[in-house]
């Protein structure tokens, strides 16, 4: 649960909550490929539902249908007009009708995005052990906005406060840095003083390559305030300053968790879709697939930088991400994921 001690260099070198903003500043968002259907009625959705879950047998086809065509607002409004019309559940329907993969991903994509990140948080912090990696990937990419979102739901959906939560799952400079990320008060500043990274860049390096062992505290105060475009300012005045890029550093003075967590809030400052498309890439390569991963990253995505993602998977590794789904999974889970990201 905890991560290793860092190791110390060698002396050598709501419809608000489904909605989305600009606020760190990475990426440009509403390059989604999952979008809010034109000409929308809950009623005809919820009524398409309803004939294809009647009867015996299911109609997966319809349900992928709907699901990945309405936008999670949408889908939400479905639920709604469903249980009014009927005096049913819908997810409850879904659940008894659907089995497997695609039943999970199904039932996730009812969720609202800020209960969809609260509900795999609470995933990897129940039980015993916990899922360190799935709470740097949300923890560690979330705008300001979507992290608020996200402790509202958390709160609303199980009665429990978060940042609590984390704290008792992780500990340590690791601990502090998810605390840091949890406050959501990141600078929106889009302007960039290069003064200010130049002065940055030199604490870190006076708290890293210049000395033994490593100030994490320096660290973590300037990546987890700063706004992204200062920060990319910052990287570029700190390899000016030492041989070493930011990323080449984090590896050299963190390791374990903490190593991860800062790489990867470098690697959304540098480019937010390319850090989902590696992360995408991995839960397939080699034998067997990580689905959790897989699935958890496409839903939260569709509606943000899919578009942007399927981009940068195709620059690193010379063949389309749909593709690459195709390729690793099969039957209705094959159809719906392509279907999400816009098909091959």
């Amino acid at each position: 649960m905890s991560q290793a001690p860092a190791v110390a260099k060698s002396s050598a070198p709501t419809q608000q909550m489904a909605s989305m903003s600009l606020s760190a500043g990475a990426i440009v968002r509403g390059t989604g490929t999952v979008k809010p259907k034109a000409n929308f009625s809950g009623q005809k959705e919820a009524e398409i539902l309803r004939k294809a879950m009647k009867g015996m047998g299911c109609d997966e086809t319809a349900v992928i249908s709907v699901v990945t065509t309405c936008n999670a607002a949408q889908r939400r409004q479905i639920s709604l007009d469903f249980k009014t019309m009927y005096g049913k559940d819908l997810e409850k329907n879904l659940k008894g009708e659907l089995k497997g993969k695609l039943e999970t991903i199904v039932l996730n994509l009812f969720y609202l995005p800020a209960e969809f990140d609260a509900h795999m948080l609470r995933k990897a912090m129940k039980g015993l052990g916990t899922d360190e990696a799935t709470l740097v990937e949300v923890l560690c990419t979330r705008t300001n906005d979507e992290i608020q979102a996200i402790k509202v739901a958390y709160k609303k959906e199980f009665s429990r406060d978060l940042e609590k939560d984390v704290i008792s799952e992780t500990s340590g400079h690791f601990k502090r840095l998810l605390v840091s990320m949890l406050q959501g008060s990141r600078s929106e500043d889009q302007r960039v003083d290069i003064e200010k990274a130049k002065a940055d860049a030199k604490a870190l390096v006076t708290a890293g390559e210049a000395r033994w062992g490593t100030d994490e505290s320096t660290f973590n105060a300037v990546l987890a305030s700063r706004s992204y475009p200062q920060l990319r300012a910052m990287f570029d005045e700190y390899s000016k300053q030492v041989k070493y890029t930011m990323e080449q550093s984090i590896k050299r003075e963190m390791s374990g968790d903490l190593e991860k967590g800062m790489l990867t809030i470098v690697q959304c400052v540098r480019n937010t879709p390319a850090y989902f498309a590696e992360k995408l890439y991995k839960s397939m390569k080699g034998l067997g697939t990580d689905d959790d991963t897989l699935m958890r990253v496409i839903i939260s995505r569709v509606e943000i930088d899919m578009v942007e993602i399927k981009q940068e998977f195709q620059r690193a590794y010379n063949q389309s991400l749909g593709r690459f789904i195709k390729g690793d999974t099969s039957g209705d889970y094959r159809k719906i994921l392509l279907a999400l990201i816009g098909g091959e």
